[in-house]
């Protein structure tokens, strides 16, 4: 074991933990605003739509179970979609039409006004999510937007942009489940435990 190895995961850890207290520090109170968002348009009958490529849309794919299934208690099934799991709808769409339509049309078939969608872009500047904000502000859905730090292209479409000041793809990450994990448990909070429903 080198020392030079040891130190490299003793600042990984470091970097990690300082870009997460940060990004909670500033994001707070837009954290509960989305949250209470989302609560508001479950409790109306709608649903939470889950967009992004790759690694996000693994994060989309783990919040969506966490939602439907359960975060941290037990309690009724909430209604979130994924984007990405129909192999079936993504390859259509991607053959027909081109990859950067594969959340739009979904959105266009599947999204109403009483919907959330949920955006994550690490770069900020997925053509494919990006076209799924526009689709969504279109129909009437509230957006919100999980980016790195050069993500201001999706700064004008989404209602909550929730940016992780790093640009490092893996950091990034981190945090972003890290934000939906939170995400989770405020709607969880909200719905089931609150006693003054202002959202």
């Amino acid at each position: 074991m080198t020392q030079a190895a040891v130190s490299r995961v003793e600042a990984y850890g470091v970097q990690g933990a300082r870009l997460r207290q940060d990004f909670f520090s500033s994001h707070k109170e837009r954290l509960v605003e989305a949250a209470g968002v989302i609560a508001g348009k479950l409790e109306a009958g709608g649903k939470l739509l889950l967009c992004g490529n790759g690694g996000s849309a693994a994060d989309a794919q783990h919040l969506a179970a966490e939602f439907v299934s359960r975060f941290q208690r037990e309690r009724p099934s909430l209604a979130a979609l994924a984007l990405t799991t129909d192999t079936s709808v993504l390859t259509a769409i991607s053959n027909d039409y081109g990859f950067d339509q594969i959340f739009r049309k979904q959105i266009q078939g599947l999204a109403g006004k009483r919907d959330v969608l949920l955006a994550f872009s690490t770069s900020g500047s997925s053509p494919n999510v990006l076209q799924a904000l526009t689709q969504a502000s279109e129909i009437g859905l509230k957006t919100i937007g999980m980016v790195g730090k050069n993500g201001d292209l999706m700064r004008k479409q989404c209602d909550y942009l929730l940016q992780v000041q790093s640009a490092e793809t893996p950091l990034i990450q981190e945090v972003h489940i890290a934000a939906g994990h939170m995400l989770c448990s405020l709607v969880e909070y909200f719905l089931f435990e609150a006693k003054d429903r202002d959202f």
